[in-house]
């Protein structure tokens, strides 16, 4: 596992700071709301509450802001393990694909749990030096439990050259 992981845990698991590197760096799911609910090396659960920045006029939540979220489940986990990495690597989405089952209404969690595979990715790519892909999955679950939806994010790790 990452040595960098537990420090970037904590760090973005920070109710403050997190909010803070949203606005700064992900302005949109600052304003949409998002939120971690659960972050780990090997899960990560990001919810987003239906409302009225986050609709679309089908009342329901717009498909784009599911997306934003599916990939903050996946997208925690890659960065928990590239962090602080020496050499260090880069990550970069590279495919998404979707799939919706029913309408999203009221507080909607996104569950990714490829942390495990992610960690062996990343590792793979500093051993060898070259560039690894990964297709996570991120399943978006109603307040009833119900499958609103399903994410496919691809992600790209490459090592660095060290200098």
């Amino acid at each position: 596992m990452n040595p960098g992981f537990s420090s970037f845990q904590k760090q973005i698991t920070h109710p403050v700071k997190f909010r803070l590197f949203m606005l700064k760096k992900l302005p949109s799911a600052y304003f949409a709301g998002l939120r971690i609910r659960s972050f780990n090396e090997k899960a990560a659960v990001i919810t987003v509450r239906y409302n009225w920045f986050t609709q679309n006029p089908f009342r329901s939540m717009y498909f784009a802001v599911q997306a934003m979220a599916a990939e903050m489940s996946t997208g925690l986990l890659a960065s928990g393990q590239v962090y602080q990495r020496s050499p260090a690597v880069s990550m970069l989405v590279i495919g998404l694909e979707a799939k919706f089952f029913k309408k999203a209404t009221g507080l909607i969690a996104f569950t990714c749990t490829d942390g495990d595979a992610i960690e062996r990715e990343v590792e793979q790519a500093i051993a060898t030096g070259e560039g690894r892909t990964i297709t996570c999955r991120s399943i978006g679950t109603n307040e009833v439990g119900e499958q609103v939806s399903e994410f496919l994010v691809s992600w790209s790790f490459k090592a660095k050259a060290r200098s």
